[in-house]
């Protein structure tokens, strides 16, 4: 299975779509945003795509973000979720809750830690939990999707131009 993870789309549309697009060229199957969604537009790239997300700091409207979600069959993880995927276990956040961080890396539970929230993509590894952070479609420097290999462990950033973003 391969998954796409998205970031901090902050409302930005443009950026989503085309964050999307490079996922699904690569054969991604099912896609995690990782929070400051923004919009219920930058939802409606995931609709009728077997998907998920988590709120961030700045998803203020979260009671219509919810809803519209369910209206559109996207999954609204809330603050937090915890998934099977491919065999894995998956924890995503937006990764502004240091607390929530520091239980899931000490509990050992997961394979992955999916987080956004800094604008910087990478990774880093505690023990059994692969934290990932995808980037940002937007103020980042170079914007950035991942794209992860459930089966091989395989992970790789997909840097989302910027023209009309």
């Amino acid at each position: 299975m391969l998954l796409g993870i998205l970031s901090d789309t902050h409302g930005r549309v443009h950026a989503m779509a085309e964050g999307m697009r490079l996922l699904r060229a690569a054969g991604a199957t099912y896609f995690l945003h990782c929070g400051d969604v923004g919009t219920e537009e930058v939802l409606d790239h995931l609709a009728g795509e077997p998907s998920g997300f988590v709120f961030g700091n700045t998803d203020w409207d979260r009671s219509t973000l919810r809803r519209y979600a369910g209206q559109i069959g996207v999954s609204c993880l809330e603050n937090y979720g915890s998934l099977d995927l491919g065999g894995k276990k998956i924890a995503i956040t937006h990764g502004d809750d240091a607390a929530r961080l520091r239980l899931v890396l000490a509990e050992q539970e997961h394979d992955y830690l999916l987080v956004g929230h800094t604008h910087i993509a990478g990774e880093q590894r505690f023990d059994r939990v692969r934290v990932i952070n995808p980037g940002a479609l937007h103020r980042a420097t170079v914007k950035s999707v991942a794209l992860l290999n459930l089966e091989t462990d395989e992970l790789r950033w997909i840097e989302v131009a910027s023209a009309g973003v």
